[in-house]
């Protein structure tokens, strides 16, 4: 629940400016995730497009927090002195290519990757606006150059749209680092629109290219990040009649090649050529991107172990992940069964995974019955942390809670990654806030079948009205009006509706808001670390003010909200 403001514009791609398009991009591709994966029609309509894209820029995102040493305080920026641009660009750009999954998003890496390196490179001499034109054209050209046969309506098409609007832009030497950011994206939804009159498959579908779409909703990052403008969302799925059903065709007819084949190489960089060069015969959909010794192998082939072998004589292959396409995507066939690691054989029963933000409410959750994954507002739980969560549960059926707005890509990313992998039924209930999962996790029911338990479940969840108390960090324009270092903040279902000076008063006010917009018969107040006296005293005012009103506490132990609160 972030303090919500408008960004001031910047006029080149400082720290702050990095860290709000790493943000931004990760949460955009996360709310646009499913869309994505639904358009996924080309080269393999196996439906992970979208996730892959997530899941890359999520990797990114980890590497690039890890350099800067803290995560983004609630105001949006770095709490301590952080490292210059330039090696925060570097580890994005190396925890993109490291994280990169399937073949858009090896592609999306080698983008990342070559913008990242030009922009670090900027001299006190280059203008802002050129280097970004420049950085988006080297990044344009380096894919190019990665993928075995470029094909003409994909995500290439967009960026190539992207970077040669920017270079047109740059070319005026009056135009400013947002106005070259602003026409790229504006050029890749035109050109992304016109995809479907670029490739057969994507016109017969009735779709747009899902490589492309994630694209664009990275460069609407960029934008929005040095502008500080946002994007009115765009139609879902953009330029197409409707959300297709997958044409079977290339790599999942009996004709197309079996596996997908990806591995991180350590090779010298003049053995790439002849790495390209074998492998291309092999199979398609070849994209070989990195440099400076370590590179991102993709490829579909039916000999996986030539494939492999290939990059035995280039160099040091590792982290090799094979994928039967038979397995991937719906109707075709049953998720593979993964017979390696603890919980390779889930026993018959269901699980909840919760993500607590606090040590209070980890306790409440783990006493319910729950798995649960640590997830405070300043650091909150990657895929990796949720998958795990779910596959140590070692049970036939998880219902995950992420229990935060900003946590339901992860949590829906982290499911989808168990249902490829393991025959485990998984799904996630929306949860916005902690005080939902509380109301969840009270009704769960193992012993009802699974669909009567996630329909109760979530219309708990959905009843519970939720609010919240913080403390803003740094000055900003709120939904409720300007801020200053040190005020109180009210929050209703994520939005900022009181702001004052006296934490009883505003805490009082969100309860009154909450009670008497819809009424209620319970109240639940979950208090954060070293603020058990509010709790108590909002619980004495409601006694006194709402006698008819049931009230639990709980010390819920979160940072950075003194007080959380759900209405039921």
């Amino acid at each position: 629940m972030p303090v919500a403001g408008r960004a001031d514009p910047v006029t080149a791609l400082d720290l702050r400016a990095v860290l709000r398009f790493s943000g931004l991009a990760l949460d955009w591709l996360g709310a646009a995730r499913e869309e994505i994966d639904a358009l996924n029609v080309y080269p393999v309509p196996d439906g992970d497009t979208g996730t892959n894209m997530y899941l890359t820029v999520e990797a990114a995102h980890e590497a690039l927090l890890r350099v800067v040493g803290d995560a983004p305080d609630p105001a949006g920026e770095a709490r301590h002195e952080a490292p210059d641009v330039g090696p925060a660009l570097t580890a994005f750009a190396r925890g993109a290519l490291l994280g990169a999954r399937g073949n858009s998003g090896v592609i999306l890496s080698q983008l990342l990757g070559a913008a990242c390196k030009r922009l670090a490179a900027t001299g006190p001499d280059d203008r802002p606006a050129v280097v970004l034109a420049e950085g988006l054209a080297v990044a344009t050209e380096a894919c190019y150059a990665a993928v075995g046969r470029p094909v003409e309506g994909t995500m290439l098409t967009v960026a190539r749209a992207a970077s040669d609007a920017a270079g047109r832009v740059a070319a005026d030497p009056g135009s400013r680092f947002g106005d070259v950011a602003g026409a790229a994206a504006d050029a890749a939804r035109e050109a992304l629109r016109a995809t479907p009159d670029q490739l057969a498959t994507l016109r017969a579908a009735g779709v747009v290219d899902a490589g492309g779409r994630g694209l664009c909703v990275v460069l609407d990052a960029l934008d929005t990040a040095v502008t500080g403008r946002r994007r009115m969302p765009a139609p879902a799925p953009l330029g197409t009649r409707a959300i297709p059903v997958p044409l079977p065709h290339g790599d999942l007819t009996p004709e197309g090649p079996s596996y997908e084949v990806m591995y991180l190489l350590e090779a010298d960089d003049d053995r790439v050529p002849a790495l390209r060069a074998r492998l291309a015969p092999l199979g398609d959909s070849l994209v070989v991107v990195g440099g400076d010794r370590l590179w991102n192998v993709h490829v579909h082939v039916d000999d996986v172990g030539a494939a492999v072998e290939a990059g035995i004589e280039a160099g040091r292959p590792h982290r090799v992940r094979v994928t039967h396409f038979a397995d991937q995507g719906p109707g075709r066939g049953e998720p593979g069964l993964d017979t390696t690691g603890p919980g390779a054989s889930p026993r018959a029963g269901r699980t909840v995974v919760a993500v607590a933000a606090g040590a209070g409410l980890a306790a409440l959750f783990a006493g319910a019955g729950a798995v649960v994954v640590p997830g405070a507002p300043e650091r909150r739980p990657s895929t990796r942390d949720v998958v795990e969560a779910i596959t140590s549960a070692g049970t036939t059926e998880v219902i995950v809670l992420p229990n935060d707005e900003h946590v339901a890509a992860v949590a829906e990313a982290a499911a989808g990654e168990v249902r490829r992998s393991r025959r485990v039924r998984v799904a996630v209930i929306p949860t916005d806030a902690q005080v939902q999962g509380v109301a969840a996790l009270a009704v769960h029911e193992p012993g009802r079948p699974f669909e009567q338990d996630l329909v109760e479940m979530t219309a708990a969840a959905r009843h519970a009205r939720s609010g919240a108390v913080t403390v803003a960090r740094e000055r900003a324009m709120t939904t409720a009006g300007p801020c200053e270092p040190g005020d109180v903040l009210g929050m209703i279902e994520g939005d900022f509706v009181l702001v004052g000076p006296d934490p009883l008063q505003v805490a009082t006010g969100v309860l009154e808001r909450l009670l008497g917009g819809g009424g209620g018969e319970l109240v639940t107040l979950v208090s954060g670390a070293g603020a058990a006296d509010l709790a108590a005293r909002c619980a004495s005012y409601l006694r006194a003010a709402h006698p008819t009103v049931d009230v639990v506490s709980y010390d819920g132990g979160q940072p950075g909200y003194p007080l959380l609160v759900g209405v039921e």
